[in-house]
């Protein structure tokens, strides 16, 4: 393949005009239906929009205002959608779905869920997730998700503890070559430090891009006035921009604060980086062996700190 076939131009057209072939999107109908893919991603525009108006649709879809009202009339007559005067602000005619609006929507997602379900069926359940993860990074990349501020929280919410399993045995899968005795391995110390958490000892904060996780670190208490630094990592796509080290000074500072006077934590040789990060606040190696027990070998490695 020589240098212009090869580009990234090329190869994003490729894979356009094949994907648009694959859904169909250049048919007159959609899924076998009598709604245009414009009209579908109307309709679905407007159940999930709240107080949805024209100006807003067109702006959103970057739809011509004419062609736009033309759908509209045509969603009406056929009783898909009504517009009531505002109650709030009488210059207002919000849009939306009737009943019969509503069931179309709902068919036109099962058929659409039927569709994405037939692709992907013959795939083993790794490479579904592989094919979903790499969409996600498409979506994150020409969205400019990089550049959405990161924020940092540490109040626990449902959810918390499954994405952080799963960012673990992604990325030490992904990185290191760990196995699924590894991922065990972080559901069990998880659940401890849950079953115990004590907001005053205890804290777990997460890094976020819009709702997405992007990094963690946690302080677990112990006796003796003893603390472990716990399931800290950063993904891949969000390294190098200051983000470890701001959770690491986050946790190091709530555990002077709570009155631990020595904290520790275990880590592999492989964390060159993160280890390189323990060492310069001042962590000092004090042991290590070698274990074989998540299908790698590598040096198990504990690190301590005087508070």
């Amino acid at each position: 393949m020589d240098s212009e076939q090869s580009s990234p131009i090329v190869r994003m057209r490729k894979f356009n005009r094949y994907y648009t072939n694959l859904l169909g999107l250049l048919n007159q109908h959609l899924l076998n239906t009598e709604f245009s893919l414009t009209e579908t991603r109307i309709l679905y525009e407007i159940g999930g929009t709240d107080t949805c108006s024209a100006s807003k649709l067109t702006q959103k879809l970057n739809i011509d205002p004419g062609y736009f009202s033309r759908i509209l009339k045509k969603f009406e007559k056929n009783g898909l959608t009504v517009r009531t005067q505002s109650k709030e602000d009488g210059r207002l005619y919000p849009i939306r779905l009737t009943e019969k609006g509503k069931e179309t929507l709902l068919q036109m997602n099962r058929l659409s869920d039927e569709q994405s379900e037939r692709l992907i069926s013959n795939l083993p359940e790794t490479q579904q997730r592989e094919l979903a993860d790499s969409m996600e990074l498409i979506q994150q990349y020409l969205s400019h998700e990089q550049g959405q501020p990161i924020q940092i929280r540490h109040d626990l919410r449902p959810g918390d503890a499954g994405e952080l399993i799963y960012l673990h045995g992604w990325i030490y899968a992904k990185e290191c070559g760990y196995n699924h005795v590894f991922e065990g391995y972080v559901c069990e110390t998880l659940f401890d430090f849950l079953k115990d958490y004590d907001p005053q000892k205890d804290r777990l904060w997460f890094a976020e891009a819009g709702d997405k996780k992007i990094g963690a670190i946690a302080i677990a208490k112990h006796p003796a006035r003893i603390a472990q630094l716990r399931w800290f990592l950063i993904h891949p796509d969000f390294r190098g921009q200051g983000i470890g080290k701001h959770l690491l000074v986050e946790a190091l500072d709530f555990a002077r604060k709570a009155g631990y006077r020595k904290i520790y934590l275990e880590t592999t040789d492989d964390q060159k980086t993160a280890i390189a990060m323990y060492q310069k606040v001042g962590f000092q190696k004090t042991k290590e062996v070698e274990d074989a027990s998540w299908g790698v070998r590598h040096m198990e490695q504990t690190y301590e700190l005087e508070l």
